[in-house]
């Protein structure tokens, strides 16, 4: 079952349980994807769609002067893949970025970020890169 497909189906366990928040929540989602062009989106889209949903949150959130434990937020996370941990990139940079063959360490970001793909935040993956 791809994420698309556990998000359609959350929302008739939503309708049927009548959890308003959790049911607006997935339709706002469900909204995000239909304004794409393809119907059926691969997981690494919805990803994308899920992280820039939640970021949009949090920048209103931020303007409004309120604090960050929106349901909104909760919910949309429950979706995204577990992220990767701040050592767990560590280890895996120490054993298997070479940086001498960087102008500067920086540009190691992409083949880490390949890795790890969407579990790794890139501005934690920035922050690590900096204090090496």
């Amino acid at each position: 079952m791809t994420l698309q497909e556990k998000i359609k189906a959350d929302l008739k366990i939503a309708l049927k349980e009548k959890n308003d928040v959790k049911k607006s929540t997935i339709r706002v989602i469900m909204g995000e994807f239909a304004r794409l062009d393809k119907k059926e989106l691969p997981d690494d889209e919805v990803i994308k769609v899920l992280k820039k949903l939640i970021k949009s949150e949090k920048e209103t959130i931020e303007k409004s002067g309120g604090t960050e434990d929106s349901e909104f937020i909760t919910i949309t996370n429950s979706y995204l893949p577990k992220e990767v941990s701040a050592p767990e990139i560590e280890d895996w940079i120490r054993s298997n970025i070479d940086f001498s063959s960087f102008k500067n360490k920086m540009q190691a970001m992409k083949p880490i970020m390949q890795h790890f793909g969407s579990s790794a935040d890139g501005n934690m993956v920035k922050e690590i890169l900096s204090r090496f």
